[in-house]
């Protein structure tokens, strides 16, 4: 059954800015790092497959004093992997973060291994961490001589806490005079209302809305100790957002989703189904006793064409709602695939008044 879901507008709708915006600066920075995970029992990487881990390999063991120069391995319990994370705003030197570690070789599991010390970069090249610890993987795998069965992805885990901040992001957040609050979904309205809600909570024209993603803030008129103070209390004013008319489908699962304000024109619909099976059923002739023929494989083809009972022509009101349309669809038993077929044909004929994504 297809599931129909509606949001009704309700004044309770109303969301903190802190939801609904990004300070401008005031953002994460995306680490990598490419390190190497030991301890593996036995689902390593093939040096032969991923000749990149012995290279690694080699490395570290030469920069611990062990040297393998001319030497080959053939380990089968370490592997190569990807480490990443999210440097999170105001972080400083000493703290933790989580990293997520991904095989990029032929490693068949990382369950177990212990993640090497692991520089992690920024874009501009330098170190801001450095990762190490044991993995929590988030799956399983066995593997027999015939077969095999494998439940999750154990070639990528996490490690928590896994990562050691050594470097912070300057950010002089106290010295700005300035500040621009960048819209998730930029909207003409709601870009609106979250200057109206400042002005009238500070008392005085601090928010100014410049386009229909951006509003700058005069954090030198908010009268507070400092940006930081104006922003703790900027973050937590309410603000009623507006939507688009959006209309969601996902074929996979039969879900649509849609927003309060999506309307359909005056559209008259009619549905059927078409059915085309096809049955091959050949029949061997054999030639006759002590004869010299062949055996003939005669093909037989039976191809039937059916059209099952749809819906007839139906007259959608003008002004109805896709709630009231896609209630009255269910009620008839139609199935989800020829729903999302229905409303793609009414926002062809330009009946259906909102944006239409599909999954």
């Amino acid at each position: 059954m297809l599931i129909a879901l509606l949001a009704m507008p309700v004044r309770a709708d109303q969301v903190r800015i802190k939801d609904l915006v990004e300070f401008d600066g005031v953002r994460s920075n995306d680490l990598v790092g490419y390190g190497l995970v030991v301890g593996l029992n036995g689902t390593g990487d093939g040096i032969r497959n991923a000749p990149f881990t012995e290279e690694i390999m080699s490395n570290i063991l030469e920069r611990l004093g062990v040297n393998v120069t001319g030497e080959q391995f053939r380990p089968k319990n370490v592997a190569a992997v990807f480490v990443t994370t999210s440097l999170p705003h105001f972080v400083r030197a000493g703290g933790s973060i989580d990293v997520t570690v991904s095989a990029i070789g032929d490693a068949k599991s990382l369950l177990g291994g212990t993640l090497v010390m692991t520089p992690l970069n920024a874009a501009d090249g330098q170190i801001y961490a450095v990762a190490q610890g044991t993995i929590i993987a988030g799956g399983a795998a066995a593997e027999g001589d015939g077969a095999g069965v494998v439940q999750g992805v154990p070639t990528a885990g996490v490690i928590p806490s896994g990562a050691r901040i050594e470097r912070e992001v300057e950010f002089e957040l106290a010295s700005l005079s300035t500040l621009r609050l960048a819209l998730r979904e930029p909207d003409f309205t709601t870009a609106s209302r979250i200057e109206t809600a400042i002005n009238r909570d500070f008392g005085r024209r601090v928010a100014l809305m410049l386009d229909s993603g951006t509003v700058k803030l005069d954090i030198s008129r908010t009268q507070q100790q400092s940006p930081a103070h104006a922003l703790g209390r900027i973050e937590n004013i309410l603000v009623r957002p507006e939507r688009k008319a959006r209309v969601v489908v996902d074929q996979r699962s039969g879900t649509i989703v849609m927003g309060q304000d999506v309307r359909i024109s005056r559209v008259a619909v009619s549905q059927g189904n078409l059915t085309l099976r096809v049955q091959e059923a050949p029949i061997a002739i054999q030639p006759n006793p002590f004869s010299e023929g062949e055996t003939v494989v005669v093909p037989r083809t039976n191809a039937t064409l059916t059209e099952e009972p749809g819906i007839g022509l139906a007259e959608v009101q003008p002004g109805t709602s896709l709630s009231e349309v896609i209630a009255g669809l269910n009620a008839l038993g139609v199935s989800p695939r020829d729903m999302i077929d229905i409303l793609k044909s009414i926002k062809a004929a330009g009946a259906l008044h909102a944006e239409f994504v599909v999954h």
